[in-house]
């Protein structure tokens, strides 16, 4: 059976950006805040934001994720770009700044949720 995380539904008192992205701050950083193509250390977890199903994890795997900004899915750059070290937020994306458009059973398509950790900026 899928873990099942946040939805949509679930969240509440979002801002949104112009691009169509809306997070919410569960806790705001004070370190480092990445640029456009740093290197960065987070751990995450990712949802379909229709159903809840998770469908990535770091947090499970227990070993943070490094990447470039520029080397992930632009939601995702985005929803990091204005984070700070020790940084916890959650990130609704919609399907254009994601992993495209809703098919069926591709669980990573559709609006897609992150809770996103930033731990580190390199």
């Amino acid at each position: 059976m899928a873990k099942i995380g946040k939805k949509a539904s679930d969240l509440k008192d979002l801002q949104s950006t112009a691009s169509g992205l809306k997070y919410v701050d569960n806790v705001v950083g004070s370190g480092a805040q990445p640029g456009a193509t740093s290197l960065v250390t987070v751990h995450y977890v990712g949802t379909n934001a229709a159903s809840g199903e998770q469908f990535d994890s770091s947090v499970d795997r227990g070993s943070p994720a490094d990447f470039k900004m520029n080397e992930v899915i632009k939601g995702f750059t985005e929803g990091l770009s204005t984070m700070k070290v020790g940084g916890k937020r959650t990130v609704l994306i919609p399907a254009a700044l994601g992993y495209g458009p809703a098919v069926a059973g591709k669980p990573t398509t559709g609006d897609i949720i992150f809770d996103i950790e930033l731990i580190a900026v390199k």
